[in-house]
Protein backbone atom coordinates (compact mmCIF):
# COMPACT_ATOMS: atom_id res chain seq x y z
CA UNK A 1 0.00 0.00 0.00
CA UNK A 2 2.97 2.14 0.32
CA UNK A 3 3.77 2.75 -3.05
CA UNK A 4 0.13 4.46 -3.71
CA UNK A 5 1.57 7.79 -1.40
CA UNK A 6 4.59 8.02 -3.16
CA UNK A 7 5.74 10.35 -6.12
CA UNK A 8 6.74 7.81 -8.28
CA UNK A 9 4.02 5.95 -8.62
CA UNK A 10 1.79 9.03 -9.40
CA UNK A 11 4.65 10.34 -12.04
CA UNK A 12 5.03 6.78 -13.03
CA UNK A 13 1.08 6.24 -13.92
CA UNK A 14 0.87 10.00 -15.70
CA UNK A 15 3.28 8.55 -17.96
CA UNK A 16 1.28 5.32 -18.43
CA UNK A 17 -1.30 7.16 -19.30
CA UNK A 18 0.81 10.01 -21.89
CA UNK A 19 2.20 6.99 -23.82
CA UNK A 20 -0.88 4.95 -23.85
CA UNK A 21 -2.87 8.19 -25.72
CA UNK A 22 0.09 8.67 -28.12
CA UNK A 23 0.21 5.11 -28.90
CA UNK A 24 -3.84 5.43 -29.13
CA UNK A 25 -3.26 8.66 -31.69
CA UNK A 26 -0.92 6.14 -33.80
CA UNK A 27 -3.26 3.52 -34.38
CA UNK A 28 -5.98 6.31 -35.31
CA UNK A 29 -3.07 7.38 -37.69
CA UNK A 30 -2.36 4.45 -39.09
CA UNK A 31 -6.26 3.54 -39.13
CA UNK A 32 -6.60 6.31 -41.93
CA UNK A 33 -3.40 7.16 -43.38
CA UNK A 34 -2.90 3.46 -45.31
CA UNK A 35 -6.21 3.83 -46.23
CA UNK A 36 -5.14 6.71 -48.48
CA UNK A 37 -2.22 5.35 -49.92
CA UNK A 38 -4.91 3.38 -51.83
CA UNK A 39 -5.82 6.44 -53.46
CA UNK A 40 -1.99 7.83 -54.05
CA UNK A 41 -1.57 4.51 -55.66
CA UNK A 42 -4.59 4.97 -57.77
CA UNK A 43 -3.69 8.89 -58.43
CA UNK A 44 -0.14 7.61 -59.40
CA UNK A 45 -0.83 4.89 -61.76
CA UNK A 46 -3.49 7.02 -63.60
CA UNK A 47 -1.25 9.22 -65.67
CA UNK A 48 2.34 6.95 -66.10
CA UNK A 49 2.72 3.13 -66.99
CA UNK A 50 1.91 1.25 -63.76
CA UNK A 51 5.08 -1.24 -64.02
CA UNK A 52 7.34 2.54 -63.56
CA UNK A 53 5.51 3.51 -60.91
CA UNK A 54 5.77 0.92 -58.52
CA UNK A 55 9.12 0.50 -59.85
CA UNK A 56 10.19 4.11 -58.56
CA UNK A 57 8.30 4.14 -55.29
CA UNK A 58 10.29 1.10 -54.20
CA UNK A 59 13.77 1.96 -55.57
CA UNK A 60 13.23 5.61 -53.30
CA UNK A 61 11.92 3.76 -50.48
CA UNK A 62 15.21 1.17 -50.61
CA UNK A 63 17.95 3.47 -50.66
CA UNK A 64 16.18 5.45 -48.26
CA UNK A 65 16.11 2.70 -46.00
CA UNK A 66 19.58 1.42 -46.99
CA UNK A 67 21.38 4.67 -46.87
CA UNK A 68 20.39 5.31 -43.02
CA UNK A 69 21.53 1.69 -41.96
CA UNK A 70 24.49 2.23 -43.70
CA UNK A 71 25.20 5.23 -41.96
CA UNK A 72 24.21 3.68 -38.47
CA UNK A 73 27.01 1.15 -39.62
CA UNK A 74 24.67 -1.88 -39.34
CA UNK A 75 25.88 -5.25 -40.20
CA UNK A 76 25.05 -6.61 -43.82
CA UNK A 77 23.21 -9.77 -44.53
CA UNK A 78 25.27 -12.98 -44.52
CA UNK A 79 25.11 -16.51 -46.12
CA UNK A 80 21.26 -17.76 -46.08
CA UNK A 81 19.91 -14.57 -44.88
CA UNK A 82 20.48 -13.35 -48.59
CA UNK A 83 18.14 -16.27 -49.84
CA UNK A 84 15.60 -15.19 -47.23
CA UNK A 85 15.87 -11.59 -48.25
CA UNK A 86 15.23 -12.42 -51.85
CA UNK A 87 12.45 -14.85 -51.63
CA UNK A 88 10.24 -11.99 -49.55
CA UNK A 89 11.30 -9.69 -52.31
CA UNK A 90 9.88 -11.76 -54.90
CA UNK A 91 7.01 -12.77 -52.69
CA UNK A 92 5.87 -9.52 -51.23
CA UNK A 93 7.30 -6.93 -53.31
CA UNK A 94 7.49 -8.04 -56.88
CA UNK A 95 4.24 -10.00 -56.98
CA UNK A 96 1.81 -8.65 -53.71
CA UNK A 97 3.22 -4.76 -53.84
CA UNK A 98 3.52 -4.94 -57.22
CA UNK A 99 0.64 -6.54 -58.82
CA UNK A 100 -2.29 -5.09 -56.24
CA UNK A 101 -0.87 -1.63 -57.22
CA UNK A 102 -0.78 -2.21 -61.05
CA UNK A 103 -4.58 -3.93 -60.35
CA UNK A 104 -6.09 -0.68 -59.12
CA UNK A 105 -5.06 1.28 -62.46
CA UNK A 106 -7.86 -1.24 -63.88
CA UNK A 107 -10.45 -1.38 -61.12
CA UNK A 108 -11.41 1.31 -58.33
CA UNK A 109 -9.04 2.00 -55.66
CA UNK A 110 -12.00 1.08 -52.82
CA UNK A 111 -12.59 -2.33 -54.59
CA UNK A 112 -8.78 -3.36 -54.15
CA UNK A 113 -8.61 -2.09 -50.77
CA UNK A 114 -11.17 -4.62 -49.83
CA UNK A 115 -9.60 -7.75 -51.98
CA UNK A 116 -6.23 -6.74 -50.26
CA UNK A 117 -7.99 -7.58 -46.90
CA UNK A 118 -9.11 -11.01 -47.58
CA UNK A 119 -5.58 -12.41 -47.37
CA UNK A 120 -5.96 -14.40 -44.22
CA UNK A 121 -8.64 -16.21 -46.08
CA UNK A 122 -6.26 -18.06 -48.52
CA UNK A 123 -4.12 -19.03 -45.38
CA UNK A 124 -6.87 -20.53 -44.38
CA UNK A 125 -7.31 -22.25 -48.25
CA UNK A 126 -3.59 -23.49 -48.09
CA UNK A 127 -4.06 -24.90 -44.80
CA UNK A 128 -6.90 -26.35 -45.95
CA UNK A 129 -5.32 -28.53 -48.76
CA UNK A 130 -2.26 -29.23 -46.42
CA UNK A 131 -4.75 -31.76 -44.57
CA UNK A 132 -5.67 -29.98 -41.38
CA UNK A 133 -8.77 -29.80 -39.70
CA UNK A 134 -10.12 -26.04 -38.86
CA UNK A 135 -12.28 -24.65 -36.08
CA UNK A 136 -16.20 -23.75 -37.17
CA UNK A 137 -15.26 -20.62 -36.63
CA UNK A 138 -12.61 -20.15 -39.20
CA UNK A 139 -14.87 -21.93 -41.83
CA UNK A 140 -17.63 -19.74 -40.88
CA UNK A 141 -15.43 -16.28 -41.45
CA UNK A 142 -14.23 -18.12 -44.65
CA UNK A 143 -17.82 -18.54 -45.73
CA UNK A 144 -18.65 -14.87 -45.13
CA UNK A 145 -15.45 -13.51 -46.96
CA UNK A 146 -15.76 -14.81 -49.99
CA UNK A 147 -19.79 -14.56 -49.50
CA UNK A 148 -19.56 -10.83 -48.91
CA UNK A 149 -16.68 -10.17 -52.07
CA UNK A 150 -19.60 -11.68 -53.99
CA UNK A 151 -22.08 -9.38 -52.58
CA UNK A 152 -19.86 -6.75 -53.97
CA UNK A 153 -18.70 -8.19 -57.67
CA UNK A 154 -23.03 -8.14 -58.18
CA UNK A 155 -22.89 -5.06 -58.09
CA UNK A 156 -19.39 -4.96 -60.42
CA UNK A 157 -21.57 -7.62 -63.27
CA UNK A 158 -21.83 -5.35 -65.71
CA UNK A 159 -17.88 -4.56 -65.37
CA UNK A 160 -16.43 -7.94 -65.96
CA UNK A 161 -17.38 -7.82 -70.01
CA UNK A 162 -14.39 -5.18 -69.94
CA UNK A 163 -11.17 -7.50 -70.43
CA UNK A 164 -9.83 -4.28 -68.15
CA UNK A 165 -11.45 -4.96 -64.89
CA UNK A 166 -11.18 -8.45 -65.29
CA UNK A 167 -7.02 -8.05 -65.40
CA UNK A 168 -7.24 -6.02 -62.49
CA UNK A 169 -9.49 -8.47 -60.75
CA UNK A 170 -7.09 -10.93 -61.58
CA UNK A 171 -3.87 -9.06 -60.38
CA UNK A 172 -5.48 -8.02 -57.51
CA UNK A 173 -6.44 -11.66 -56.73
CA UNK A 174 -2.58 -12.99 -57.05
CA UNK A 175 -1.50 -10.57 -54.97
CA UNK A 176 -3.07 -12.04 -51.78
CA UNK A 177 -2.36 -15.11 -52.92
CA UNK A 178 1.31 -14.28 -53.25
CA UNK A 179 0.71 -12.31 -49.73
CA UNK A 180 -0.25 -15.56 -48.11
CA UNK A 181 2.65 -17.70 -49.54
CA UNK A 182 5.34 -14.51 -48.02
CA UNK A 183 3.72 -14.95 -44.83
CA UNK A 184 3.92 -18.60 -44.62
CA UNK A 185 7.41 -18.38 -45.74
CA UNK A 186 8.50 -15.76 -42.94
CA UNK A 187 7.11 -17.68 -40.22
CA UNK A 188 9.34 -21.18 -41.44
CA UNK A 189 11.92 -19.25 -42.65
CA UNK A 190 12.36 -16.29 -39.96
CA UNK A 191 15.68 -14.39 -40.09
CA UNK A 192 18.17 -13.24 -37.24
CA UNK A 193 18.88 -9.93 -39.32
CA UNK A 194 17.34 -6.39 -38.70
CA UNK A 195 14.14 -6.33 -40.31
CA UNK A 196 14.63 -2.73 -41.13
CA UNK A 197 17.53 -3.30 -43.01
CA UNK A 198 16.17 -6.04 -45.00
CA UNK A 199 13.09 -3.86 -45.78
CA UNK A 200 15.60 -1.52 -47.61
CA UNK A 201 17.25 -4.77 -49.62
CA UNK A 202 13.79 -6.25 -50.85
CA UNK A 203 12.40 -2.88 -51.74
CA UNK A 204 15.53 -2.28 -53.98
CA UNK A 205 16.22 -5.92 -55.65
CA UNK A 206 12.25 -5.49 -56.44
CA UNK A 207 12.76 -1.60 -57.53
CA UNK A 208 15.62 -2.51 -59.97
CA UNK A 209 13.60 -5.90 -61.22
CA UNK A 210 10.73 -4.46 -62.10
CA UNK A 211 12.08 -1.43 -63.86
CA UNK A 212 13.79 -3.93 -65.98
CA UNK A 213 10.89 -5.34 -66.71
CA UNK A 214 8.77 -2.21 -67.30
CA UNK A 215 12.24 -0.94 -69.54
CA UNK A 216 12.26 -3.97 -71.70
CA UNK A 217 8.61 -3.99 -72.11
CA UNK A 218 7.86 -0.57 -72.87
CA UNK A 219 5.82 0.41 -69.92
CA UNK A 220 8.12 3.74 -69.19
CA UNK A 221 7.93 6.99 -70.27
CA UNK A 222 10.15 9.86 -70.14
CA UNK A 223 10.81 11.57 -66.20
CA UNK A 224 10.01 14.69 -68.11
CA UNK A 225 6.97 13.28 -69.24
CA UNK A 226 5.19 12.31 -65.63
CA UNK A 227 2.83 14.61 -64.46
CA UNK A 228 2.80 16.53 -61.30
CA UNK A 229 0.43 14.69 -59.81
CA UNK A 230 1.86 11.50 -60.11
CA UNK A 231 5.17 12.51 -58.45
CA UNK A 232 3.03 14.04 -55.55
CA UNK A 233 1.20 10.41 -55.13
CA UNK A 234 4.88 8.68 -55.50
CA UNK A 235 6.02 11.22 -52.26
CA UNK A 236 2.89 10.34 -50.30
CA UNK A 237 3.71 6.75 -50.65
CA UNK A 238 7.34 7.14 -49.63
CA UNK A 239 6.87 9.82 -47.27
CA UNK A 240 3.49 8.60 -45.25
CA UNK A 241 3.20 5.32 -46.44
CA UNK A 242 6.29 3.85 -46.08
CA UNK A 243 7.89 6.01 -43.50
CA UNK A 244 5.70 7.56 -40.57
CA UNK A 245 3.14 5.58 -40.76
CA UNK A 246 5.34 2.27 -40.33
CA UNK A 247 6.89 4.29 -37.00
CA UNK A 248 3.41 4.83 -35.80
CA UNK A 249 2.60 1.47 -36.35
CA UNK A 250 5.48 -0.14 -34.65
CA UNK A 251 4.98 2.32 -31.88
CA UNK A 252 1.59 1.46 -31.37
CA UNK A 253 2.15 -2.31 -31.35
CA UNK A 254 4.70 -1.38 -28.40
CA UNK A 255 2.38 0.72 -26.30
CA UNK A 256 -1.52 -1.02 -27.20
CA UNK A 257 -2.70 -4.65 -26.90
CA UNK A 258 -2.20 -6.31 -30.15
CA UNK A 259 -5.90 -7.44 -30.54
CA UNK A 260 -6.39 -3.44 -29.97
CA UNK A 261 -3.39 -2.22 -32.46
CA UNK A 262 -4.59 -4.64 -35.23
CA UNK A 263 -7.81 -3.49 -35.91
CA UNK A 264 -6.54 -0.70 -38.49
CA UNK A 265 -6.36 -3.92 -40.94
CA UNK A 266 -10.22 -3.30 -40.75
CA UNK A 267 -10.55 0.29 -40.86
CA UNK A 268 -8.45 0.49 -43.51
CA UNK A 269 -10.48 -0.85 -46.07
CA UNK A 270 -13.33 1.35 -44.82
CA UNK A 271 -11.62 4.46 -45.28
CA UNK A 272 -10.51 3.74 -48.99
CA UNK A 273 -13.70 2.90 -50.14
CA UNK A 274 -15.64 6.29 -48.31
CA UNK A 275 -12.36 8.13 -49.49
CA UNK A 276 -12.56 6.80 -53.07
CA UNK A 277 -16.16 7.68 -53.64
CA UNK A 278 -15.69 11.37 -52.30
CA UNK A 279 -12.66 12.08 -53.72
CA UNK A 280 -12.67 9.88 -57.05
CA UNK A 281 -16.52 9.41 -57.34
CA UNK A 282 -15.72 5.74 -57.14
CA UNK A 283 -19.25 3.90 -56.95
CA UNK A 284 -20.67 3.26 -53.53
CA UNK A 285 -24.04 1.60 -53.53
CA UNK A 286 -25.63 -0.84 -50.77
CA UNK A 287 -24.50 -3.70 -52.33
CA UNK A 288 -20.56 -2.68 -52.26
CA UNK A 289 -21.47 -1.22 -48.44
CA UNK A 290 -23.14 -4.59 -47.32
CA UNK A 291 -20.27 -6.86 -48.95
CA UNK A 292 -17.67 -5.06 -47.67
CA UNK A 293 -18.92 -5.17 -44.21
CA UNK A 294 -19.47 -8.82 -44.25
CA UNK A 295 -15.95 -9.65 -45.93
CA UNK A 296 -14.23 -7.88 -43.04
CA UNK A 297 -16.70 -9.30 -40.21
CA UNK A 298 -15.57 -12.85 -42.21
CA UNK A 299 -11.76 -11.48 -41.81
CA UNK A 300 -12.06 -10.66 -38.22
CA UNK A 301 -13.38 -14.17 -37.39
CA UNK A 302 -10.65 -15.39 -39.35
CA UNK A 303 -7.99 -13.89 -37.55
CA UNK A 304 -9.58 -14.17 -34.12
CA UNK A 305 -9.58 -17.67 -35.00
CA UNK A 306 -6.08 -18.24 -36.39
CA UNK A 307 -4.49 -16.03 -33.35
CA UNK A 308 -6.26 -18.81 -31.05
CA UNK A 309 -5.16 -22.29 -33.20
CA UNK A 310 -2.45 -21.25 -35.33
CA UNK A 311 0.01 -18.62 -34.07
CA UNK A 312 2.21 -19.47 -30.76
CA UNK A 313 3.45 -16.37 -28.67
CA UNK A 314 7.29 -15.98 -29.26
CA UNK A 315 9.61 -16.98 -26.30
CA UNK A 316 10.01 -13.30 -23.91
CA UNK A 317 13.89 -14.08 -24.46
CA UNK A 318 15.70 -10.85 -25.58
CA UNK A 319 17.70 -13.31 -28.05
CA UNK A 320 14.47 -13.03 -29.87
CA UNK A 321 13.70 -9.91 -30.23
CA UNK A 322 15.22 -9.83 -33.89
CA UNK A 323 12.77 -12.32 -34.81
CA UNK A 324 9.92 -10.73 -33.24
CA UNK A 325 10.57 -7.59 -35.10
CA UNK A 326 10.35 -9.35 -38.45
CA UNK A 327 7.12 -10.91 -37.51
CA UNK A 328 6.03 -7.27 -36.98
CA UNK A 329 8.20 -6.37 -40.11
CA UNK A 330 6.55 -8.45 -42.31
CA UNK A 331 2.57 -8.14 -41.81
CA UNK A 332 3.24 -4.36 -41.97
CA UNK A 333 4.83 -4.52 -45.82
CA UNK A 334 2.26 -3.72 -47.88
CA UNK A 335 0.59 -3.21 -47.71
CA UNK A 336 -2.23 -3.69 -45.30
CA UNK A 337 -0.79 -5.63 -43.33
CA UNK A 338 -2.88 -8.62 -41.85
CA UNK A 339 -2.07 -10.93 -39.16
CA UNK A 340 -2.22 -10.88 -36.15
CA UNK A 341 0.90 -10.78 -33.63
CA UNK A 342 1.44 -12.50 -29.96
CA UNK A 343 0.39 -10.45 -27.02
CA UNK A 344 3.33 -8.12 -25.63
CA UNK A 345 5.47 -5.22 -26.02
CA UNK A 346 8.94 -5.79 -27.83
CA UNK A 347 10.86 -4.50 -25.35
Amino acid sequence: MQKYFTQKYYADKRQSTSTKNKALFALVWVSIAWGTTWLASKEAVTNMPALQMIAIRQLIGGILYISYFILKKQPWPKGKQWIAILVLSFLTFMLSNALSTWGIKFIPSGLGAIMGAIFPLWLVIITMFKGKRLPRQTLAGLLMGFGGICIIFYEHLKDFINPDFMFGILLSLAATISWAFGTLYTKQEAINFNPYFSLGFQMLISGIIILFIAETTGNTVKFSDIPASSWWAISYLVVIGSVLTFVAYIYSLQNLPTALASIYAYINPIVAVLLGAMLLNEKLTIFIGIGGAITIAGVYLVNNSLKKKMISPLPPRRGNLDRKWFYYFIIVLDLNERASLPEGKVL
